[in-house]
């Protein structure tokens, strides 16, 4: 079912180069219905959604319309107390976190009467969008909303498709506990080109967040430019670092939470110095998927994936620096030592009781993280990602007339004539 692999014969060992090295990839004959479905919308507008409505999802709407609160707030009724008040905790405990993440001005004051700051403000419109599919994603709703509502994003407008809203009422219930009162029941590309362009009926957008399938990611991918958007998302990624210390059953169960999410490409991976632990994994997963709901699924993605043999704990973090995971657990005797090797990573999880899902949904970090490979270089939705800067400079008379001869000889150098006037002018005052 999975492999045991060595991690010392990468250089040429093809199928364990293509577990650790993925790269995010799209059909080019989508790419290609994407950019058709999004010159439409630009065209005509609500019209052109609609009809890809009808298409897409065969449902013939006469006109757009956000849902009404009423229909939401019927909606909520439907859904167990329980759920409420575990909704609820989930919300706390992210915007807690979330709060400490809220960028204040800053500003520095020179000698000369000069003062340079950045001065931090919101993004005005922000489009969500709530995948549909096989599954309701009320979490996601909370996860892409906190931080925006903490940034002062005025407007928030959520998109997601039909069928899904309505036989789900998660959804409709997460909207409502977080104050989102204006959803459009569309989805697909469509919805994002609607968002990103802006019809008779849905707001144009400063920013798009929120996963989906194929057809949505790229779709956000040729929108980015005429909109800002958090990422383009790829299948879920799982990496465990375990020692002799690690408890196999747990390793197994976190390696399977990953692997259920559906699209036959998700990463689960084990990297350990012992054999032993692998072995016992290997055990652990044969015995725990039979009892899983999704359990032929999970197996094709165990299949494309493999536990590894690595020489010390060391070269784990070479691997995953490597590797850039969506999401890293730390199961090892001392997680503190290996954890200040680590460059490249989503999220971080120490020890054996910090398994991944308690941050998917109620821990009060953010579970939307880069992946393929993009934690080299990008960070999990923040506060910060709704918030943008502005350069603030004040000079005095004073510091211009100090500063003159150097800007001149500076802009004459690069052939901006005018660019030195600017400033020299002043000085001949």
């Amino acid at each position: 079912m999975i492999k045991i692999l060595n991690y010392s014969d990468v250089k040429h060992d093809t199928e364990l180069k293509s577990i650790l090295e993925r790269e995010l990839t799209f059909d080019i004959q989508i790419e290609t219905t994407v950019r058709e479905i999004l010159e439409d919308v630009l065209k005509r507008g609500d019209k052109a959604v609609l009809e890809y409505t009808l298409r897409y999802d065969g449902l013939k709407f006469d006109f757009l319309e956000p849902i009404s609160e009423r229909e939401l707030y019927e909606l909520h009724g439907q859904v167990s107390s329980e759920f409420i008040d575990a909704l609820k905790g989930a919300i706390h405990n992210i915007r807690d976190f979330h709060r400490h993440q809220y960028r204040e001005d800053i500003w520095v004051e020179k000698e000369d009467g000069v003062k340079m700051g950045l001065r931090y403000t919101p993004i005005n419109t922000v489009g969500i969008y709530v995948p549909g599919g096989a599954g309701a994603y009320p979490s996601t709703i909370v996860m892409n909303t906190v931080p925006a509502q903490i940034a002062g994003v005025k407007h928030i407008i959520a998109v997601t498709p039909p069928v899904q809203f309505r036989s789900n009422p998660h959804v409709a219930a997460a909207f409502v506990e977080l104050g989102i009162l204006k959803v459009f029941t569309v989805g697909g590309a469509q919805a994002v080109a609607a968002l990103a362009y802006g019809t008779e009926s849905i707001p144009r957008v400063d920013k798009i967040v929120g996963p989906g399938n194929m057809y949505v990611a790229i779709a956000k991918k040729q929108v980015y430019g005429q909109v800002d958007i958090d990422m383009i998302a790829g299948p879920s990624e799982i990496v465990i670092v375990a020692d002799e210390t690690s408890e196999p059953k747990y390793v197994a169960a976190d390696l399977l939470s990953q692997a259920e999410h559906g699209s036959g490409m998700e990463m689960a991976v084990l990297l350990t110095p012992s054999r032993n632990v692998a072995e016992s994994v290997q055990k652990e997963l044969y015995l725990q998927v039979e009892n899983l709901e999704h359990s032929e699924d999970i197996k094709k993605v165990l299949d494309a994936n493999a536990l590894i043999i690595v020489k010390n704990l060391d070269e784990a973090a070479e691997a995953v620096n490597r590797i850039a995971p969506e999401h890293l657990e730390l199961m090892v005797k001392e997680p503190d030592v290996i954890l200040g090797k680590i460059e490249n990573a989503g999220a971080i999880f120490l020890g054996s009781y910090s398994p991944e899902p308690i941050s998917d949904y109620f821990g009060g970090t953010n579970h939307v993280l880069p992946t393929s490979g993009s934690a080299r270089y990008a960070s999990p939705l923040g506060v910060y990602d709704f918030q943008k800067c502005s350069n603030v400079v004040e000079y005095s008379k004073e510091a211009v007339m100090k500063c003159c001869n150097e800007v001149n000889i500076l802009a004459r150098a690069e052939g901006f004539d005018a660019h030195a006037r600017s400033v020299s002018i002043r000085c001949e005052e």
